[in-house]
């Protein structure tokens, strides 16, 4: 029973620790709160493990597959299934959730139970997304998971969060309304809502535009891309530390994902008939977006633009039409959900301490908080591509696929390398070196032995995927493979 309920257990296992938390917890025992939530959290990882540990990696096609009628009378089922791509971003999922239950665990002083529920059901209605198989299922959890992510930058934010609600939930929600109106065309060409049904169906040319437009309106605001990326910097500012790290982490994956899962083999000859204007569209995030993030003064703003900078590379990754570079941007988002949460993390120490996130209020931190400055800088490093992290081998993948491609593509791309050090060591620099900036910097306290924990396990995600990324690779490889089979296929009818 287990093996055939991997991915139901997956995804409730954490709505349903979410659910009892509400349930049981209040702000007069926050501790007890503080338990359940975390022991949810944990159980929600532990049974996403065995996706990894059964996979079959020579199996491109989905597996761990299950199905029931839902809504018969429109061939609606619940229908899950995971391949090479869905299972790194499902565990990568869980084990955020677990990090972010730990972050907020003192921060958190009001709604304990309302705080650490909303990220447990978002963690279930996330990995739904990556399992789905069933377009309305998927849009159900698509839609779903906005609505704890709304409540806890809405209620938990900083001083402009309702701008920053608002902005986020219409952004999110015009893109996905196209995205459903393509599932219900497509269920009239097919009579289902299968996903892989709609990989068979023969469409002209002129409907798989309309049907990439669709679904690119929907996943473009999710990665996101310029120029529809405005709303990012806004709700990562005034999210709590916890909200930046699932936004950075695993929200921004769903964009990507969607792409590779959806609008690419659905309309294969659409994807590569706009594939120089996608490929345009990647490399002004990668290289014009790195230059907004140098002039920013705020950390999390610095932070959220390189965040939209990087995922320039995986979407440049996915339309070369490469195995290296599709693996690439496979290698780079799971990268960066460790890297980008590991940098929101730090912002929130400092943030903890100081309650400012203005680097002009820093200077010196290392003179006070040595081991957290380790860190930090660390993961900085990482940001900036420093070969032997993680940072470093999504994009030198996918700036190897792209030297095949077209040398001006990896050209330009390459010079993230160089900007991404600029605006990172500028920060680098102000924040933790030099004189201690001002009185409150020399009062700062070092780590406590749950922000150590924390950051210390973030940083061996970063280095051991740096020096041995192939457990990585190892699972996406025959997926990528079949997938490109398939795009390589006209579905032109005749």
């Amino acid at each position: 029973m287990f093996e055939s309920n991997i991915l139901s257990l997956s995804i409730w296992v954490p709505v349903l620790a979410g659910i009892l938390v509400l349930a049981t917890g209040n702000d007069e025992r926050p501790g007890l709160t503080r338990w359940i939530a975390l022991l949810g959290s944990i159980a929600g990882f532990l049974v996403t493990l065995p996706l990894y540990t059964r996979f079959d990696r020579a199996d491109g096609g989905f597996q761990f597959q299950e199905g029931y009628n839902w809504i018969p009378s429109f061939n609606i089922h619940y229908h899950l299934g995971v391949d090479g791509l869905a299972v790194p971003l499902i565990l990568l999922t869980s084990f955020t959730t677990m990090i972010v239950v730990l972050a907020g665990w003192e921060v958190i002083q009001k709604r304990v139970a309302q705080y650490m529920a909303a990220f447990l059901i978002m963690s279930g209605l996330m990995i739904g997304v990556f399992s789905a198989l069933d377009g309305i299922l998927f849009y159900v959890f698509w839609e779903a998971m906005l609505i704890p992510m709304f409540l806890v930058i809405g209620i938990w934010g900083g001083p402009n969060r309702v701008y920053a609600t608002i902005k986020f939930f219409l952004y999110t929600l015009l893109g996905s309304l196209l995205m459903l109106v393509a599932f219900i065309y497509l269920f009239h060409q097919s009579n289902s809502f299968e996903i892989v049904d709609y990989y068979m169906l023969p469409l002209p040319l002129s409907v798989q535009l309309f049907i990439f437009f669709a679904f690119f309106m929907a996943f473009a605001v999710k990665i996101p891309m310029w120029p529809v990326h405005t709303w990012l910097p806004d709700a990562h500012v005034e999210a709590p530390t916890g909200g930046s790290v699932v936004l950075a982490a695993i929200m921004l994956k769903l964009g990507a994902y969607g792409f590779l899962r959806f609008a690419m083999p659905i309309a294969p000859d659409a994807a590569h008939y706009l594939a120089t204007p996608m490929i345009v569209l990647s490399l002004i995030a990668v290289v014009y977006i790195a230059f907004v993030a140098l002039a920013q003064q705020d950390m999390k703003k610095l932070i959220a633009y390189s965040s939209i900078s990087h995922m320039g590379f995986v979407t440049l990754g996915l339309f070369i039409f490469n195995p290296l570079g599709m693996e690439g941007g496979v290698v780079q988002m799971i990268s960066h959900g460790f890297i980008s949460g590991a940098m929101f993390l730090c912002v929130g120490v400092l943030y903890d301490r100081m309650h400012s996130r203005q680097i002009a209020d820093y200077g010196g931190v290392v003179n006070t908080m040595p081991t957290f400055t380790a860190f930090a800088v660390l993961f900085a490093m990482a940001n900036a591509g420093l070969p032997g992290t993680s940072g470093f081998v999504g994009e030198f993948m996918v700036i190897l696929a792209a030297v095949q491609e077209n040398f001006w593509y990896a050209f330009l791309a390459a010079t993230t390398l160089i900007l991404g050090a600029a605006y990172t060591l500028w920060m680098v620099k102000r924040v933790f070196f030099g004189a201690v900036g001002n009185s409150h910097v020399a009062e700062l306290q070092d780590l406590n032995k749950r922000e150590f924990v924390i950051l210390g396990v973030l940083a061996l995600m970063v280095l051991g995927f740096g020096l041995y990324p192939q457990p990585i690779t190892e699972l996406t490889h025959a997926t990528v493979e079949q997938l490109l089979t398939h795009l390589a296929q006209s579905k032109i009818p005749g």
